[in-house]
């Protein structure tokens, strides 16, 4: 490849995701291939600022500040993209936890394909592959109450609100023909699965 494959793992809370992109990361490199891991979360200079807006979102649900929290969202995106995107290796596979495929989830009055013009108009880097992770939201739910710090959720707070982040995110991927992995089985049937689509993504890149 004459350039970066940009790759994005998003997906409601739960599902497996961050396990995934670890796990596919290990098969990646003991095949020879360069893999750079990137987080949006410690890739923003502006995540602070941003979430509390989101903080305020919560307790003042509302359209406007919705708005401003998917704008910053898509001014950092567009950073990492100039600032962060463009250091890596021509030749490497970039694995990103969290792109702007996750807003479909999170965000409850903005349109997603309002949110997705915003990061456009922004030039925010368009991944190559979009992978989807999602499981059955009672599994990611139950998955979660088994971890030291539950679901971690700024926004998410009972089970019907799972439901409809799942729900939400599965239209999306519907909507924009991203790559969907089901991870409801053994993490090794869900690494299969992404790393054969990642292949197929260099093969039509190159």
């Amino acid at each position: 490849m004459s350039r970066p494959l940009f790759v994005s793992l998003d997906g409601p809370k739960g599902t497996g995701k961050t396990t995934l992109l670890e796990a596919v990361t290990k098969v990646l490199r003991a095949d020879n291939q360069k893999v750079v891991r990137l987080s949006e979360q410690k890739s923003d200079p502006y995540r602070a600022e941003t979430m509390a807006l989101v903080n305020a979102l919560v307790r003042n649900p509302n359209r406007d500040l919705e708005l401003r929290v998917c704008e910053r969202f898509a001014d950092s995106r567009a950073w990492i993209s100039q600032h962060v995107l463009t250091k890596q290796p021509a030749d490497s596979i970039i694995l990103i936890d969290r792109w702007y495929p996750s807003d479909a989830a999170f965000r409850r009055i903005v349109r997603f394909e309002h949110i997705l013009q915003l990061n456009l108009e922004r030039n925010v880097q368009v991944p190559d592959l979009h992978v989807g992770v999602i499981t059955a939201p009672d599994i990611s739910w139950a998955r979660a109450a088994e971890r030291r710090r539950g679901l971690s959720s700024t926004v998410i707070h009972r089970l019907e609100e799972q439901v409809a982040c799942t729900q939400a995110f599965e239209r999306a991927i519907t909507d924009h023909g991203w790559f969907l992995c089901r991870n409801e089985t053994t993490i090794e049937d869900a690494t299969a699965q992404v790393v054969s689509e990642i292949y197929s993504a260099i093969n039509i890149a190159v």
